[in-house]
C-alpha cells in the first residue's frame, strides 16, 4: 500500500501541517526538511497530485498543442520543451492537431478539462479566437513560431522576414537574378518569409515573376511538385529559396529525379538545420532557427506567467536565425 503523509508523520514525529507545507513547496526549518526528505526516501512516498491539485489549484501539468507531431520541426521543439518542464517538476500532455483546425479546438478543450496549469501552442489556426476558452478559464498560454491575428498571449518567434532577406541576398550576391521561392502562404512563417523574398527582390531591382513563386502547404509534396513545375519552365530559375524543412525535402527529391544537378544547374537555399543539410551532398545552405532557445524561452515565459502575482502585458520574443554555409550555391 502506498505511503501517505500520515506515515511520514509517524516516521518523523512532525506535525501534518509542517509536512504538508514542505511537500507543497513551502519553507520549513532545515532540520525538519532533512527529516522529511529522509522519510520520503525511506518510505518511497509519492504525492497524490490529484489531491494536491485540489488544494493548490495546480496540477503541475503543462499541455502542448502542435499542428503536426510527425513534423521534425515540432518533434525537435517537443523534445526540449519536455526536458525543460521535467527539470522543473512538471508533467506534459501533448496533443496533435494533424493540421486540422477543428481538432485543434478540441485539443484545447481536452487540455482545459484536464486542468493543466498552462498551454504551449504551435498552432494550425491563423486566428487566435480559438484560444478564448483558455482565456476565459484564466489558463496562461504561449504561442510558438507564430503571431496570430488577435493574439493576446506571450509568443516566441524568429525574425522570419529578415532571415529570408538574408537568404535571398546571398543568392543575389552570387550573381543570381532568376530566383524562385517555394513557401506556404497559409501560415504566418511562410507569409513572413515570402515578404522578405519580395522586399529583397524589389530592393535590388529584380523582376518578380509569378511563375517563380510557388505557394501552398508546408509539405514535402508541395516542395516536390513545385520544383518539378519550376524545372519544366521554358526558362527555369537559376536558384530556389525554400521556406521550410519539409519543402526542402520535396525539392531535393524532385532535383534528384531530374536531369539537373545542384549547384551546377540549380542553386538551392533552404530553411532549418534539421539533419538533412548535414547528410546530403552538396551540403545545403540553410537559415538555421534557434530551436532549443525557442523551446526554452516558451517554457520560461509560461512558467513566469503561471507564477505571476500581477498582470503583465503580453511579451513577444523574437529570436534570430543564423546562416549555415553550404556548397549548394554556384556563383554565376
Amino acid at each position: 500500500m502506498p505511503a501517505t503523509i500520515k506515515d511520514i508523520r509517524a516516521e518523523t514525529g512532525l506535525s501534518l501541517a509542517t509536512i504538508s507545507k514542505y511537500l507543497n513547496g513551502g519553507n520549513v526549518l532545515p532540520r525538519n526538511k532533512e527529516k522529511i526528505d529522509e522519510a520520503v526516501k525511506k518510505l518511497h512516498y509519492r504525492p497524490n497530485e490529484i489531491a494536491r491539485g485540489l488544494v493548490t489549484n495546480r496540477t503541475k501539468t503543462i499541455g502542448v498543442i502542435v499542428y503536426n507531431i510527425a513534423s521534425i520541426f515540432n518533434g525537435t521543439l517537443l523534445t526540449t520543451i519536455g526536458m525543460e518542464l521535467r527539470k522543473r517538476g512538471y508533467g506534459v500532455l501533448i496533443c496533435d492537431s494533424a493540421g486540422d483546425k477543428e481538432m485543434e479546438h478540441s485539443n484545447l478543450q481536452f487540455l482545459l478539462d484536464k486542468m493543466v496549469d498552462g498551454i504551449i501552442v504551435v498552432p494550425a489556426e491563423q486566428d487566435a479566437s480559438f484560444l478564448q476558452p483558455a482565456r476565459d478559464a484564466g489558463v496562461p498560454m504561449v504561442i510558438v513560431d507564430r503571431i496570430l491575428s488577435g493574439n493576446q498571449e506571450d509568443s516566441v518567434t524568429i525574425n522570419n522576414k529578415e532571415a529570408a532577406a538574408e537568404a535571398v541576398k546571398t543568392l543575389i550576391n552570387a550573381g543570381h537574378r532568376r530566383i524562385a521561392m517555394i513557401c506556404s502562404d497559409k501560415v504566418y512563417t511562410g507569409a513572413e518569409r515570402m515578404q522578405g523574398y519580395l522586399d529583397t527582390m524589389r530592393e535590388n531591382g529584380l523582376p518578380i515573376l509569378q511563375e517563380y513563386i510557388k505557394t501552398g502547404n508546408q509539405t514535402v509534396d508541395h516542395g516536390y511538385e513545385s520544383m518539378k513545375e519550376l524545372l519544366a519552365l521554358p526558362e527555369p530559375p537559376t536558384a530556389v529559396f525554400m521556406a521550410n524543412y519539409d519543402i526542402n525535402l520535396g525539392v531535393l527529391m524532385a532535383v534528384n529525379e531530374s536531369k539537373y544537378r545542384c549547384p551546377e544547374d540549380i542553386s538551392l537555399f533552404g530553411f532549418d538545420d534539421l539533419l538533412l543539410p548535414r547528410i546530403i551532398s552538396p551540403k545545403l545552405y540553410v537559415m538555421k532557427q534557434p530551436m532549443e532557445d525557442m523551446a526554452k524561452k516558451s517554457v520560461e515565459l509560461l512558467l513566469e506567467r503561471i507564477g505571476e502575482k500581477e498582470a503583465i502585458a503580453p511579451r513577444h520574443v523574437v529570436l534570430k536565425a543564423s546562416m549555415m554555409v553550404g556548397d549548394s550555391i554556384r556563383k554565376i
